[in-house]
């Protein structure tokens, strides 16, 4: 197995660690441009998988409420842009699904490498939520454990 172990979360408090993706409508997202709102961004494994759907659905659901309170939601796999336009379409979605092939961005962010799945040590994304003020500065993160009203704790943390 490659020697590759995750990097911590970029710090709380300090300015978020800047990118520019390219999303499913094949536009390009940058960071830094949406300083002026606050941003959520979650990490997932691949559209389609159960639980990424779950979770993507969750934030979906809850989208409306995001928006009203200034957020905007962005998705970040390692999936193409074609892979996130099909399921952005099936699914019906509103918020921007993030590509990064190389996974650079999603290393950046403490959120790929080594973890422990179905008994195994394996290389892959660390499912993790960043939150980021309007001044571009991280104000609150996690990691993953448990998909299943995740969407609705990351909510609460906006509006608190």
């Amino acid at each position: 197995m490659a020697d590759v172990k995750p990097a911590d979360h970029p710090p709380i408090g300090q300015m978020a660690p800047d990118f520019t993706l390219m999303r499913e409508d094949g536009s390009a997202v940058t960071l830094s441009a949406l300083r002026g709102s606050r941003v959520v961004l979650f990490t997932y494994g691949a559209d389609g998988t159960p639980s990424c759907t779950n979770e993507i659905m969750e934030f979906q659901a809850l989208l409306p409420e995001f928006q009203a309170a200034g957020v905007t939601v962005l998705g970040l796999s390692k999936d193409g842009v074609e892979k996130h336009r099909k399921f952005a379409a099936k699914q019906g979605l509103g918020m921007a699904l993030l590509s990064d092939k190389e996974g650079h961005v999603m290393e950046d962010w403490g959120s790929y490498g080594a973890k422990i799945f179905f008994g195994k040590e394996v290389v892959g994304v660390l499912r993790s939520t960043f939150l980021i003020g309007a001044d571009g500065v991280l104000e609150k993160t996690w990691r993953v454990e448990k998909v299943k009203g995740h969407a609705a704790e990351v909510l609460t943390a906006v509006k608190g």
